[in-house]
């Protein structure tokens, strides 16, 4: 069932994309021209630490506690009793050099302030994606990892502002299945924004994987296509340009979070 919070679309179960006008507030400002440092990786932290929040409630196990308060001095009875999130559920976030870098940073520590840190870690990907000699995206390559482990039975995230391709998580992935040890109990991937084509993809090719975004970007379909609800003309749909980058967008993000333009 679709959250109320949630854009309707037809692109699948898996696909979440927030309806929440605070986050397309900030969205908007962060993407931007006339956005610069530090502002640009304060309104990235806020964005990614509010996605996090909804994402631990949406999909993460909870277990009954019973949690004395500093009233029961006085009165025994003082015992609040409820469910929490498992404190003890194993997580890996996966840091995506460059553009993930920052908001895995920031996923993770807000996971160590509700989970057991024993539970949590990070593990880090060295990647970027390709082009051809004409500046077209063409792939994803590998240059270096560092992973902590065995996935198995982890809930795996991956914080990645811009889902525009596909191709860097379905990289990605594949790396982890045929590199790493264990078998992830679920993965979702964190973007800010997505694409028609990037969903396709993931759905194609991954098809259990969560995706969460805050907007979809669908700039260059024909408008009787952008009048309709997301996905009904899936193949009309197009949110890329010929180089593969997202329209409306914001721009390259490993780029402007760093302020290193190359």
């Amino acid at each position: 069932m679709r959250h109320p919070m949630e854009l309707e679309h037809c692109y699948g179960e898996n696909v979440h994309i927030f309806n929440d006008p605070l986050a397309h507030s900030l969205l908007a400002k962060l993407c931007s021209p006339k956005t610069k440092q530090p502002t640009i990786n304060r309104l990235v932290s806020t964005l990614y630490r509010q996605m996090i929040c909804a994402v631990i409630t949406r999909e993460m196990p909870t277990t009954q506690v019973e949690v004395p308060t500093r009233m029961v001095e006085t009165n025994p009875e003082a015992i609040w009793r409820g469910k929490i999130i498992e404190p003890q559920l194993s997580v890996a976030v996966v840091c995506v050099a460059r553009a993930g870098i920052f908001p895995s940073q920031v996923s993770y520590d807000f996971l160590n302030e509700i989970l057991d840190p024993e539970y949590v870690r990070q593990d880090h990907m060295l990647m970027n994606r390709t082009t051809d000699e004409d500046g077209v995206v063409n792939g994803a390559a590998i240059h270096g990892a560092k992973i902590g482990g065995s996935v198995e039975g982890r809930t795996m995230l991956i914080p990645d502002p811009m889902g525009a391709t596909g191709t860097t998580v379905l990289t990605l992935l594949d790396h982890y299945e045929n590199q790493v040890p264990g078998t992830p109990s679920r993965v979702i991937a964190l973007n800010l924004i997505i694409t028609p084509e990037y969903v396709r993809r993931i759905r194609e090719r991954a098809p259990n994987v969560h995706i969460y975004s805050y907007r979809l970007d669908r700039g260059l379909s024909p408008q009787d296509v952008l009048d309709a609800i997301p996905g009904e003309h899936w193949d009309r749909e197009r949110g890329l340009n010929d180089n593969g980058y997202i329209i409306p967008g914001g721009g390259g993000f490993g780029e402007i979070m760093n302020n290193a333009f190359v």
